[in-house]
């Protein structure tokens, strides 16, 4: 069998549920719905953390974030872990980087033989949590600027590195297919749509002109009504805040799926030349996201919280021999990893020896796996927490746990909103017991866990200080020619970068062509 090249796209703080391959009925992803049309869907596909470095460091790494010391968004990934691109450069693949990654530390490749295009967020320890300081909080004002500021806009510079992405990956394609003598390909085209800020252009608000926007299908509880852990980011994010309206909630909603669209018609340029390339018929297509966003659900925006919509991803594969369908089977971001390895090389020969948490999805694939294991297992350590929270998700039970916060037990299949917490009950002693097992042989003391992420903790503070002073030096890997604005740096709060200019871009483009639409 010919070895398939791999076409790995990922999308940022993209909900499963916020597809119409997942049942959503307002979005319009044309490209996505073509390509779960006629590849296997997985219906329960879930991210390994709620947030973009923890995220895709595991993912890469096919171990989960804790056990590589990726706790949080300013956690290094340390260049002595094999990673996906590692595993398939040794079996004499072609590797290429094109888009985001998160990479923190001065390894920027993590064995990808280039990329083409420089991370988008600093590379330094810039958003480091201090969770000897829980009342310190950097980030408790993002909510509410995102939501008041949700609309069209001319211009983000995010849209500036997606269509630079597109471009880039575009042009790798039609280089890859112009080789004399070609190796197989692994070609990562990262996009960071439809992350906030909830903004996008004009032409993509307006194809929700005239469709409904739905609301959340939870809406806002009271403080005194929240679960422990929705208590915390409530307060992390000011999310108590009755300034928050119905029309924000539109607002932002509508521009999500607007960005959804945009993002979509991206991934649609870079497939069109796949297939111009005649490309597809001998290439592995992975489209999945590293994590999801609440997007109002429960009163919760964006991330870092363990219910459904922050941690169920899109996950749809397609190529020669992949069956078509849908699958209801747990599968997790840290499953890729052996699964492009045993494309790779049938039998996953150099994966015998490895210390993975993920499993080949190669048996699912084919239309076979009776024994899979059907679990997933995520986390969150980074700020919005003070103690690491895990969860598992057995067959459709999920299991939500953390030292000092009362535990979450949902059957989903008949409470897919996760609204009755069947945790604590007698009826459920048993199935407690055995996700309590699954955590204990998982991550083992959670408490020995915190005390590791504390010190980490207070030793990249100290080295951000140390490093601050004298002459300083970048990890990041700057492009001359593209300016280094377009990039958050340090020295930049992120909402200062994210929002630049586009109240500027805004004014110019309704002196010349009138006032926004409405929101409808």
């Amino acid at each position: 069998m010919t070895r398939p090249n791999i076409l790995l796209i990922q999308a940022d703080q993209l909900s499963a549920s916020a597809l119409r391959a997942y049942g959503h009925g307002v979005t319009l992803t044309p490209t996505i719905d073509a390509l779960a049309g006629r590849g296997l869907v997985f219906e329960q596909a879930y991210s390994n953390f709620p947030v973009c470095a923890p995220s895709r460091c595991a993912m890469m790494a096919g171990r989960l974030a804790s056990a590589i010391e990726a706790y949080d968004n300013a956690a290094e990934f340390r260049a002595s872990i094999p990673t996906m691109a590692h595993y398939l450069r040794d079996l004499d693949y072609d590797t290429t980087l094109c888009g985001k990654m998160h990479f923190i530390g001065p390894d920027l490749l993590h064995g990808y033989e280039e990329r083409l295009t420089p991370e988008i967020y600093s590379s330094d320890f810039l958003t480091l949590p201090n969770w000897d300081e829980v009342e310190r909080d950097d980030f408790a004002s993002d909510a509410f600027q995102a939501l008041v500021e949700a609309g069209p806009a001319p211009r983000t510079v995010q849209m500036d590195y997606d269509e630079e992405v597109a471009f880039r990956a575009k042009q790798k394609l039609y280089d890859l297919a112009r080789r004399e003598e070609p190796r197989p390909f692994f070609l990562t085209v990262s996009f960071t749509h439809p992350h906030e800020p909830y903004i996008c252009r004009q032409e993509f608000w307006d194809l929700y002109r005239d469709r409904p926007i739905d609301q959340p299908a939870v809406g806002r509880f009271e403080e005194a009504e929240l679960d422990g852990h929705s208590r915390r980011l409530y307060r992390h994010y000011n999310l108590s805040s009755p300034e928050i309206t119905a029309e924000h909630v539109a607002r932002a909603r509508r521009a999500y799926y607007g960005s959804l669209s945009y993002v979509d018609s991206l991934i649609g340029q870079v497939l069109g030349v796949a297939g111009e390339l005649g490309l597809l018929e001998t290439t592995l297509v992975v489209f999945t996201s590293d994590h999801g966003d609440m997007l109002g659900e429960r009163g919760l925006w964006f991330k870092k919280t363990l219910f459904d919509k922050a941690i169920r991803v899109p996950f749809i594969v397609a190529g020669p021999g992949i069956a078509t369908g849908r699958t209801a089977r747990n599968v997790s971001l840290v499953d890729l990893l052996p699964t492009f390895v045993e494309a790779a090389q049938p039998g996953a020969e150099s994966l015998r020896r490895a210390s993975l948490d993920g499993n080949s999805l190669w048996p699912l694939l084919r239309g076979e796996g009776e024994d899979w294991p059907d679990r997933a297992f995520a986390e969150v350590t980074c700020e919005g927490v003070v103690e690491p929270v895990v969860m598992v998700k057995e067959g459709g039970h999920k299991y939500i746990f953390s030292a000092s916060v009362e535990p979450l037990l949902f059957d989903l299949p008949s409470d897919p909103l996760e609204l009755t917490n069947l945790a604590g009950r007698p009826e459920s002693r048993a199935l407690e017991a055995r996700m309590q097992s699954l955590i204990a042989e998982r991550w083992g003391d959670l408490d020995r866990l915190r005390e590791r992420i504390l010190t980490s903790q207070r030793e990249r503070a100290m080295l951000r200080r140390a490093l601050a002073k004298g002459k300083l030096h970048s990890w990041d890997d700057n492009d001359p020619t593209s300016g280094g604005d377009r990039y958050l740096r340090a020295g930049k709060s992120y909402n200062a970068w994210n929002y630049s200019g586009v109240d500027r871009l805004r004014d110019r483009s309704e002196r010349a062509d009138g006032p926004e639409p409405a929101a409808g």
